[in-house]
């Protein structure tokens, strides 16, 4: 080794180390992030009185969200996967800011649908860097820096609720202009961010091993992980779909089964966002400490029977079983991220494009289905009908265990 590469390896951070400032940031942005995309369904009951629009309008718009981030986030997370870009990260949420300002002032349906568009845009580009750094901020403990990512996320989602009860209510569709100030908050820590980045990639050692796994990578993947990617990602569809149904559609068929008004039936979902950031949160170290596909498994096949028997109960227990529901498949959340990436090591942000960007994608097409599917059978058959969808969790007996995927990597 010579004198510069020996100095540079010598000021090289331990790739041990786990950098929980980091994480905490890209966490709380993350959460940013996700509350601004949850204005989009928190307005939906808003939507829908002031412009009169139908289920399927707005599994429309839904799907103009999610399909513009699912289709870009793996196409970013390649392109960066070859040549990382650390402040494409504040230019993303720039157009997520400008996404909003649009949706305050949108006076048609198309203006939503082009409004919704930039922040799909935004939100294509933060995913797959922002899963890139929670990867090298990690460590050794991965599932505990994808929890930490992820669960900032989701808190995010989960405020969709509150935030249509305490500013969508009262001041209409202009309160989403308050989330352009958001929007600014997390552009300001993305440009920190974006300069720890820079600053890690200069490391020539970082940089060797990057260069290292993406040749191993473009050797070839074998059959065995091909089919194991295409099954993992068929199972992230599924709890997505039934995400999409109950984030989506719940409040509706709450409002009309327990004649709840729009503010109560968003408490009412509230519960279920909470308790999924919980799990998500929890799901990471838990899978550090028993495995990947134990927790994959256990999440959705725990959550099946209280899923099919949820639309059937009373108020007071729908609630309950659906805050335990939320909690347990919401566990594996981070888990098939980092399920993916150790998959096919080397390419961090192209997994993390798929496994988060596609489950967006199939969370859209999901709303556009789903949507048509109430208009056509009612409201009340398609809740029950997505009640089943965590049962396909018992495909993933089929996936590699843990150690199959370490020996596939050695």
């Amino acid at each position: 080794m010579s004198q510069t590469a020996a100095a540079i390896s010598a000021k090289a951070p331990n790739p041990n180390t786990t950098a929980y400032k980091i994480l905490f940031i890209i966490g709380l942005v993350h959460l940013l992030n996700d509350s601004i995309q949850a204005v989009i369904p928190a307005m939906f009951p808003i939507l829908e009185k002031s412009m009169g629009l139908s289920f399927t309008q707005l599994g429309m718009i839904a799907f103009s969200l999610n399909i513009v981030s699912s289709i870009l986030q793996p196409v970013i997370g390649m392109a960066t996967d070859k040549k990382p870009r650390p402040f494409a990260l504040p230019l993303g949420l720039t157009s997520t800011m400008f996404g909003v300002l649009g949706l305050a002032f949108a006076s048609s349906f198309e203006l939503v649908i082009l409004s919704v568009l930039f922040i799909g845009l935004g939100s294509a580009v933060f995913h797959p860097e922002g899963s890139r750094v929670a990867y090298m901020a990690a460590g050794s403990r991965r599932g505990l820096a994808q929890s930490i990512y992820q669960v900032g996320g989701n808190s995010g989602q989960a405020l969709a609720p509150l935030i249509t009860a305490l500013i969508l209510v009262p001041l209409g569709q202009f309160g989403a202009i308050w989330f352009t100030f958001v929007a600014a908050i997390a552009v300001a820590l993305l440009v920190y961010i974006a300069t720890w980045y820079t600053r890690k990639l200069n490391f020539e050692k970082i940089a060797a091993r990057t260069r290292q796994a993406t040749t191993k990578i473009n050797k070839g993947i074998s059959k065995n992980v091909k089919m194991a990617l295409i099954l993992i990602l068929f199972l992230i569809f599924a709890r997505s779909w039934y995400i999409s149904g109950m984030t989506n559609f719940y409040a509706f068929y709450a409002i009309d089964k327990y004649g709840l008004s729009i503010k109560e039936a968003q408490l009412f979902l509230f519960a279920f966002l909470v308790a999924g950031a919980f799990g998500t949160f929890f799901g990471g170290p838990l899978a550090d400490r028993f495995g990947k596909k134990k927790i994959i498994f256990l999440s959705m096949i725990a959550t099946a029977p209280l899923s099919v028997i949820i639309p059937f109960m009373p108020l007071p227990v729908a609630i309950f079983l659906l805050t335990i529901s939320g909690f347990i498949l919401m566990s594996s959340f981070s888990v098939t991220v980092v399920y993916a990436q150790e998959l096919v090591p080397g390419k961090i942000g192209t997994m993390a494009g798929l496994t988060v960007g596609l489950t967006f994608g199939m969370g859209a097409v999901g709303s556009v289905g789903l949507g048509y599917l109430a208009d056509m059978i009612g409201l009340p058959m398609m809740i029950i009908f997505v009640g089943f969808l965590p049962l396909l969790g018992i495909l993933t007996v089929f996936l590699p265990t843990d150690r199959e995927l370490a020996e596939w990597n050695s």
